[in-house]
């Protein structure tokens, strides 16, 4: 691990066009040769977008594992290019009342704030643009070799102090985050199962979805303000879109609340298709008697 790590911080002198074709060759090799991750997002695809062809849905999912091949490597960059080289190469886009070009500082710092990050590939783009100009906090997966996990953290906390909670935590540091004005990247797209989460349609499909948003939106009478970091054109660079807080948000209806999450979530995707994570298994988790969408795929 520590050589691929020197190998890694080794690209991030490299120009981005340069490291961008090579992650996209990797990514290419990978859907060949990934066959289980390739059913998963293949199977996903069926789901969500069944007007589409399989002719269509394979050149979405051989674009995503180019995308996400990409996102891995263009890390390096993220981790130890200097500030200023970030600057230049990440897009900030910002709603009305928010000042243009401008990370939203003052908007996600006034009031308990959650940043709803959707899985796209880039999403540790936006925690980058973010945190050059501000503390913030996230839920953090711990990972199992410790210099890569190391290095990781380091990467992710270089440039203001980083709150990271695990799963194990619980809510109770995040509350405490939140009442201290510290943004909070939420992260909600996934399936972790049915525990706290409710059978919320996505793309028209009952997906176990956490409830954590609205919920802890209620909680702490705090905002909820998406961002959402996509790949420019021609290896350009990154956009990082922060979208209008959300009025009346949760209401009453957490439920309700959670479908109003991923129906933004859902828009967000067909704006760029194959930069969602789609080799996740989003609809493991079945209502009781429903067989697995999954089970016979390798």
């Amino acid at each position: 691990m520590k050589f691929l790590l020197r190998m890694m911080w080794l690209l991030h002198w490299l120009p981005l066009p340069v490291l961008g074709r090579i992650g996209k060759g990797i990514g290419s090799l990978l859907f060949m040769v990934m066959a289980a991750r390739r059913n998963i997002a293949l199977t996903n695809l069926r789901l969500t977008m069944p007007a589409l062809d399989e002719s269509q849905r394979r050149d979405i999912v051989r674009q995503h594992f180019q995308a996400y091949s990409r996102s891995v490597l263009e890390r390096a960059i993220l981790w130890w290019a200097p500030p200023a080289r970030l600057r230049k190469l990440i897009q900030v886009e910002t709603s009305v009342g928010m000042p243009p070009g401008r990370i939203p500082v003052e908007a996600m710092t006034e009031k308990p704030t959650i940043l709803l990050c959707p899985h796209f590939v880039c999403l540790d783009v936006g925690g980058a643009a973010v945190a050059m100009e501000a503390s913030a906090s996230s839920m953090y997966v711990a990972q199992k070799n410790k210099v890569f996990d190391e290095v990781l953290r380091a990467g992710r906390a270089r440039f203001k102090p980083v709150k990271l909670f695990t799963r194990q935590d619980g809510i109770k540091p995040i509350l405490r985050a939140l009442k201290d004005k510290l943004p909070y990247f939420m992260l909600p797209d996934m399936d972790f199962g049915d525990k706290d989460a409710e059978f919320v349609p996505f793309f028209g499909i009952p997906a176990a979805t956490l409830t954590a948003t609205a919920r802890i939106a209620a909680a702490t009478g705090g905002q909820v303000m998406p961002v959402v970091a996509t790949f420019l054109p021609d290896y350009q660079g990154y956009r990082v879109k922060f979208y209008p807080v959300w009025e009346n948000y949760p209401g009453p209806d957490m439920v309700a609340a959670t479908r109003r999450m991923n129906e933004f979530i859902e828009e967000r995707v067909k704006e760029a298709p194959a930069e969602y994570f789609w080799t996740h298994k989003r609809f493991k988790t079945r209502p009781e008697g429903e067989p697995s969408f999954y089970s016979n795929k390798r």
